[in-house]
């Protein structure tokens, strides 16, 4: 009589994709909804005060800003934790961490990598993961958090930058909308207006070959941060 085997256990089955989409959405608990990178004072002074402002300041803070300088430490922390190079990693994690203006753009960028580190390594588990973390204490900006998951995870350069720039700028608009006030409808046709400068931005930051060649032209953007610190009224910290 022929002995019925156990059913096998089916192989693990990855999907880069997957990762990406749930490691960039707004669900994702990283604390991103409490944060403006100034936008807050940008309505306040009347910088933006409708969709077509919101778009000429997101697509400055892309392209000559935040965009900027985060799309070249991303592309560089990729390269180097793809390549297994932890002292060239490290050195360019250092760097992110001090590449700030203000006091609330460094925090912004440092306590949403940190608990997009924790809770990547608990959740998508990697032993270059829980070494980072070991390594830098958890202190790690965001972009470099999300470079070395993408990388350790095997999701392309390309395909992981273009999705954070895009969640950087759909995260600026949702602080937009709340604070002009605008409508969801002015919220999407924003972002679908941004997606040139985002695409410009990727191909901008992939083609740094040295991050001493990278900087900002964004004084405005410093500025609102600067004031937002002591700004009498605010529903964001940054």
């Amino acid at each position: 009589m022929a002995r019925c085997m156990p059913n096998a256990m089916p192989e693990p089955v990855t999907d880069p994709l997957y990762r990406l989409l749930a490691w960039l959405s707004p669900a994702y608990p990283i604390g991103a909804f409490s944060y403006s990178h100034g936008i807050e004072t940008a309505v306040e002074e009347g910088f933006i005060k409708d969709r077509v402002s919101l778009v000429m300041w997101l697509e400055s803070v892309l392209t000559d800003g935040t965009g900027r300088v985060d799309g070249a430490l991303f592309a560089a922390a990729w390269r180097a934790a793809d390549a297994g190079d932890w002292t060239t990693f490290d050195a360019i994690a250092e760097r992110a961490a001090a590449w700030r203006g203000t006091s609330e753009m460094a925090l912004e960028s440092r306590q949403q990598g940190g608990s997009f580190l924790s809770i990547t390594r608990n959740a998508w588990k990697h032993p270059d993961l829980d070494a980072a973390h070991e390594r830098l204490e958890g202190a790690i900006s965001l972009p470099v958090a999300v470079a070395l998951a993408a990388a350790v995870h095997g999701i392309a350069l390309e395909q992981a930058l273009g999705g954070y720039l895009h969640a950087f700028t759909a995260n600026l608009i949702s602080a937009a909308v709340r604070s002009v006030p605008l409508g969801q409808s002015d919220g999407q046709l924003a972002l679908a207006a941004l997606e040139a400068a985002v695409r410009r931005t990727v191909l901008a930051a992939l083609a740094v070959t040295d991050l001493d060649d990278v900087g900002t032209a964004t004084p405005l953007l410093d500025w609102c941060s600067l004031k937002h610190e002591t700004q009498y009224t605010r529903l964001f910290r940054s």
